[in-house]
């Protein structure tokens, strides 16, 4: 193990609590693609957004985009606030696609 890791292992060792914990993030997973894939669409969505030359059905269907995929992670991890929050951007993005989709 690297130098600085084992400082922070001795660390935590040395408070003796168990409400200490080294936070291990798993890499390369389903859910790990999903969410990075869904935040790099969102931050697409949102430089479509700043650009006042972009067509804004193309924000709306980027932002749908990722936000699936957010809701996705949500419901793999069980987190129901991301459940809430995404449940409720995709009907909010859904009925703008449509209402876009409608008035062309």
């Amino acid at each position: 193990m690297p130098e600085e890791y084992q400082k922070l292992d001795d660390k935590i060792k040395e408070l003796n609590s168990t409400r200490v914990y080294k936070k291990i993030t798993p890499l390369y997973t389903k859910d790990w693609y999903i969410k990075w894939v869904a935040s790099a669409v969102i931050l697409v969505a949102v430089m479509c957004r700043s650009a006042p030359d972009v067509p804004k059905i193309f924000d709306l269907v980027l932002s749908f985009i990722g936000c699936t995929g957010w809701l996705t992670v949500g419901m793999i991890w069980h987190d129901r606030a991301l459940i809430f929050l995404n449940s409720i951007l995709l009907f909010v993005l859904g009925s703008g696609i449509l209402s876009y989709i409608i008035r062309m």
